[in-house]
């Protein structure tokens, strides 16, 4: 059901020294900063051979990551994001199987302009997914 891996998000305190981390530290090709109102972050996509790294920074003082940073004040990995080809049978067969949908059960425009849910972590050891319809 689930296609490759699209990125791996990460929380950070300090989103242009984490940007500029990557950039300049390890020579990656960082993308410009995007508000992300709807989900409360802002994010800055690392663009590598095979995949992508997420860094989220809190954008505003209801922003889910706000609570993530408070508990893991030097950040950490939030989530990973798989592709799927259609994400509405994705979430019917998931909550078939027990799985938790989280918020509405409803996808959301993600920060690549393409429908995403998200799914209990408690129901994947521990880890929030990410789905993402390609």
């Amino acid at each position: 059901m689930i296609g490759r891996l699209n990125h791996v998000a990460i929380a950070v305190p300090d989103l242009a020294a984490a940007s500029a981390q990557y950039a300049d530290t390890l020579g990656a090709k960082v993308g410009a900063p995007q508000d992300e109102p709807e989900h409360g972050v802002t994010v800055v996509f690392i663009e590598l051979p095979n995949t992508k790294v997420e860094l989220l920074h809190p954008l505003g003082d209801d922003s889910p990551i706000k609570g993530f940073l408070d508990k893991n004040p030097s950040g950490g990995i939030h989530h990973m994001c798989f592709e799927v080809d259609d994400i509405l049978a994705a979430r019917d067969r998931l909550k078939a199987e027990g799985a938790r949908v989280l918020g509405s059960g409803e996808p959301k425009i993600g920060a690549h302009g393409k429908p995403v849910l998200f799914l209990h972590p408690k129901d994947f050891n521990g880890c929030l997914i990410e789905l993402e319809q390609v």
